[in-house]
């Protein structure tokens, strides 16, 4: 079963940094574009980022300058770089295709910005 396991998620100061990172079980998703996603208590699932087959990325504007996706197809892996977090930025994230799959939102990571 194609998988996606989130990680790099925890609790850090505001201003502090996290590198999140997502591994797909499968080589197929280096043809995928793909996304992150979080989710807030009491919210919806927004997009944060997301990168293309080839490389070229787009921002939610809240997180423009501060995150940055990125992809290493060799291991089947997408990160996101997370610096300068904010306690808004608290929210479970969660990796997937762009559009998602609903068959691929796995369980996603922790991040708590906090003092």
């Amino acid at each position: 079963q194609v998988q996606l396991v989130e990680s790099g998620g925890g609790l850090v100061q505001p201003g502090g940094s996290l590198r999140l990172s997502c591994a797909a079980s499968a080589t197929i998703f280096r043809l995928y574009a793909m996304g992150w996603y979080r989710q807030a208590p009491g919210k919806q699932r927004e997009l944060v980022a997301s990168i293309a087959s080839g490389g070229s990325t787009n921002y939610a504007e809240s997180v423009k300058g501060r995150f940055t996706i990125s992809r290493d197809n060799a291991k089947n892996t997408v990160y996101l770089q997370m610096n300068n977090l904010k306690p808004e930025d608290t929210a479970v994230y969660y990796c997937n295709r762009r559009p998602p799959s609903p068959q691929y939102w796995g369980q996603g990571t922790q991040v708590t910005v906090s003092s």
